[in-house]
């Protein structure tokens, strides 16, 4: 396909875009860049996309994912408040989550996931149950990663919206499969400002050796 052939293509999906799914995946891409520079303003952002994607992923019937908005909606709050500043007049510091709490992490995950996976699979109308439910409760752990400004969030990020492009154009989202196309560029950014934001922490004075 022609360079002008593949634009043309984006611009007809685009088109056939409902507002509510342009404005949600604008205000996510605002959300990740702002998470990039850790401003906490960035957890504003999140609270209006989610609302919005909450009724994009039911009409769509990914119930996992429109369950995922309400826990969004939690720790957009919870975020807010962690990344306030201190009294000291310092912010909450990028560090590392232990190899302990990602293993149970992803315990937790497997588990979670097969179980929700078989339920929707039984109760409900959901179009890809597993994928669905992977996806879901990856994101619960990931975001509060995120919140806890933990730098393994990002490689999280990567394996999670590279499915959630595949979960997207299964469920022809495609805005929101484009959106986290993006994400996955702006998840190796992010990588590598927050791991250049702990080498700074390290060598100032009082950093951790």
């Amino acid at each position: 396909m022609t360079l002008a052939g593949a634009w043309g293509a984006v611009a007809t999906v685009w088109a056939g875009t409902s507002p509510l799914e342009a404005v949600a995946a604008v205000l996510g891409v605002l959300y990740v860049v702002l998470v990039i520079g850790q401003r906490r303003s960035a957890w504003l952002a999140a609270f209006v996309s989610t609302a919005l994607y909450l009724v994009v992923f039911y009409r769509a019937r990914l119930y996992m994912q429109a369950a995922l908005q309400v826990y969004y909606l939690i720790v957009a709050g919870y975020g807010w408040h962690a990344w306030r500043r201190r009294a000291d007049g310092g912010a909450l510091p990028v560090s590392h989550a232990s190899l302990g709490v990602q293993a149970a992490g992803l315990a937790a995950i497997a588990l979670a996931s097969a179980a929700s996976a078989a339920w929707l699979a039984r109760e409900t109308g959901s179009s890809e149950p597993l994928l669905d439910s992977l996806t879901t409760w990856a994101s619960v752990f990931t975001t509060w990663l995120v919140a806890r400004k933990k730098i393994e969030n990002w490689p999280w990020w990567l394996v999670i919206d590279a499915l959630i492009v595949l979960l997207c154009w299964r469920g022809r989202l495609y805005a929101s499969m484009i959106l986290y196309g993006l994400y996955l560029g702006l998840v190796l950014v992010g990588w590598r400002s927050w791991y250049l934001d702990m080498q700074r922490q390290t060598r100032a004075p009082g950093g951790a050796a």
